[in-house]
C-alpha cells in the first residue's frame, strides 16, 4: 500500500468520542460464537443481542467520589487523590534516588525506578493483551472495566493493548488506535482511573504489517480478511513475503515514503499517548508485526538502506524510537518490546537482541520487554513452559546493568505462581514480571501474591470485607 492509499475499514456510525459503543458494530456480533452470557446462565445467539444490552452511563467516578486504598498503602489522608506511582517532572524527583525498601520485603513488593524518573510501586505488570473490541480505534467501557480492574487489584504497571498507529497497522478492524486525536478522550478516562490506585498507565503501540487484516481470534471466521472486504486491506512489508501462504495476504512490499511516513505515524501516537496522561509507552518491536518483520533477516529481504545488514535491518527501529522519544521525553518511560529469538534457523538472534539492547540505551530506552517468536509459521518452540522465556531477559540484563537506576528487563511468558515469579527477580533474571493471562484467570493476582508472601499492601476499602489470607 502505497502512503497516499488507504483501503482500511473506518467505522460508518462515527462513534462519539465521549462514549464509544461496545459491542463495535453488528459484524462482530455475528462473527462471536454462541457463549456471549448477559445474565446469570442465560447464553443468547448473537441475532438476539442487542446493543442496549451493554449500555452503561457515560460517566466515570473521579478520586474525589472513589476512596483511596486503605490506610496501609501509600496514598496521603491529607488528600483526597492518592499518590501517582509516578514521579513529577521536577529536576528535584526525576534525579532522587531510588527508594531504599525494607531487606524483608519480597522483591515483587518494592519499587522500581526507571532511568527517564519514573517510579512503580511494585514490580508486577499487566502486559499488553488484545482484546479485539473496538470500533474504528476506540477504546469503550469493555476497556475501561478490563484494565480497571486490575488497577484495583494492586498491578503497578498496566500497559494497554496494541494500540495501532495507523488504520492499516491494525491486526484486525476491531483492534484499538491511536491513529486520530479522537482516541485520546477515552484513553485519558481509562487512564485517570487507573491512577487513582496508584498504578502507572502504559500503551503498547504498534503496526501490525504483514499480519495485518485478519479476523480476531475467538471469531467464527478464521485466517486472513480479504483486502476487497469492508473489513480488510493490504497489508504492508519489508518485502512482499506472506507470514503463511495459506491463511495470510501478500503484503505490499513498503516505499521509502511508506516508511518515513510510519516513523511519524510512531511519533503522533507518542504525542497523543503523552496528551492522554500515559507515564509508559512501549514499541512493539516482536511477534512478527512490522517492526520485527524489518529485523528479520527470514522476512526482510530488502537491499536498500532497511535491508541486507544488521546495521540496515535495524534501522526502521532507531529511526522509530528516536521519534517516539522526541514526543514522549522524560519522566515518561519508554520500553521496546523484542522477540529474543525467532526459533528458526537463519532467524534474529539472541546475540542480535543483546546487541540492539545496548544500543537502544543510548536512544532513552528504560525497557526491553523480552518475548520471543512470532515472525514465523515455521517456527519451532522447544522449552516451551513456566517462565521459558526469562533466560533471554537474564542474557539481555547481564549486558545492559539492570540495577537501581540503569536499563532495566521484563520477564513475560507463562509465569503464574508467586514463588516462581519471586525468584525470577532475586536470581536477577528480570527487573519486573509481567503476567497477561494469569490476570485474566487472576485479576487481583498482586494481592494474592502478597497474602502468599506474608506481605501487607492493603486493598481498595470496598473489598475490605473479602481480604486474602496467608494459606498455612
Amino acid at each position: 500500500m502505497s502512503s497516499s492509499s488507504s483501503s482500511s475499514y473506518t467505522s460508518s456510525s462515527s462513534p462519539s468520542p465521549s462514549h464509544p459503543p461496545f459491542p463495535p458494530n453488528d459484524r462482530w456480533l455475528k462473527e462471536l460464537p454462541h457463549r456471549l452470557t448477559i445474565g446469570p446462565g442465560t447464553i443468547l445467539p448473537p441475532s438476539d443481542i442487542s446493543s442496549s444490552a451493554f449500555s452503561s452511563s457515560s460517566s466515570m467516578p473521579t478520586s474525589s467520589s472513589i476512596s483511596s486504598s486503605s490506610s496501609s498503602s501509600s496514598t496521603s489522608s491529607s488528600s483526597s487523590t492518592p499518590i501517582s506511582s509516578t514521579t513529577t517532572s521536577t529536576p528535584s524527583s526525576t534525579n532522587s534516588p531510588s527508594p531504599s525498601p525494607s531487606p524483608s520485603v519480597p522483591l515483587l513488593f518494592t519499587p522500581l525506578k526507571f532511568k527517564s524518573g519514573l517510579v512503580l510501586k511494585n514490580r508486577i505488570g499487566v502486559s499488553p493483551m488484545c482484546q479485539y473490541s473496538s470500533d474504528d480505534g476506540y477504546m469503550s467501557d469493555w476497556h475501561l472495566v478490563h484494565l480497571g480492574n486490575y488497577a484495583k487489584g494492586g498491578a503497578g504497571l498496566i500497559i494497554f493493548e496494541a494500540s495501532a498507529v495507523c488504520p492499516e497497522g491494525r491486526i484486525t478492524a476491531w483492534d484499538a488506535g491511536i491513529y486520530k486525536d479522537e482516541h485520546v478522550e477515552m484513553m485519558k478516562r481509562i487512564v485517570s482511573f487507573i491512577k487513582i490506585y496508584n498504578a502507572a498507565a502504559g500503551i503498547q503501540i504498534a503496526h501490525a504489517g504483514r499480519k495485518a487484516s485478519t479476523n480476531p481470534p475467538f471469531f467464527k471466521s478464521r485466517g486472513a480478511i480479504p483486502e476487497d472486504d469492508l473489513y480488510g486491506w493490504k497489508p504492508q512489508g519489508p518485502s512482499s513475503i506472506p507470514w503463511d501462504e495459506k491463511t495470510y495476504l501478500v503484503p505490499a512490499e513498503m516505499t521509502l515514503d511508506d516508511i518515513r511516513l510510519v516513523v511519524r505515524q510512531f511519533g503522533q501516537a507518542a504525542a497523543r499517548a503523552k496528551a492522554a496522561g500515559f507515564d509508559f509507552v512501549e514499541v512493539h518491536g516482536a511477534h512478527g508485526y512490522l517492526i520485527h518483520s524489518f529485523l528479520s533477516p527470514l522476512s526482510n529481504k530488502r537491499q536498500d538502506d532497511y535491508g541486507g545488514s544488521y546495521e540496515n535491518r535495524v534501522k526502521l527501529l532507531k529511526d522509530i524510537v528516536r521519534e517516539v522519544r522526541v514526543h514522549f521525553p522524560p519522566p515518561g518511560a519508554l520500553s521496546v518490546r523484542l522477540s529474543c529469538v525467532e526459533w528458526a534457523e537463519g532467524g534474529w538472534s539472541l546475540q542480535d537482541t543483546v546487541r540492539l539492547s545496548r544500543e537502544l540505551s543510548d536512544y532513552g530506552v528504560d525497557l526491553i520487554d523480552c518475548s520471543s517468536g512470532g515472525n514465523v509459521s515455521t517456527q519451532q518452540i522447544t522449552n516451551l513452559g513456566p517462565g521459558y522465556q526469562v533466560e533471554f531477559s537474564h542474557e539481555v540484563k547481564k549486558h545492559i546493568g539492570g540495577d537501581d537506576v540503569g536499563m532495566h528487563t521484563a520477564a513475560v511468558g507463562l509465569i503464574t505462581q508467586t514463588k516462581h515469579a519471586e525468584e525470577i527477580l532475586q536470581n536477577k533474571h528480570a527487573d519486573i514480571i509481567l503476567l497477561a493471562r494469569e490476570f485474566i484467570r487472576e485479576p487481583y493476582w498482586p494481592l494474592k501474591a502478597a497474602a502468599e508472601l506474608g506481605v501487607e499492601v492493603g486493598q481498595v476499602p470496598q473489598y475490605d470485607r473479602a481480604p486474602y489470607t496467608r494459606q498455612k
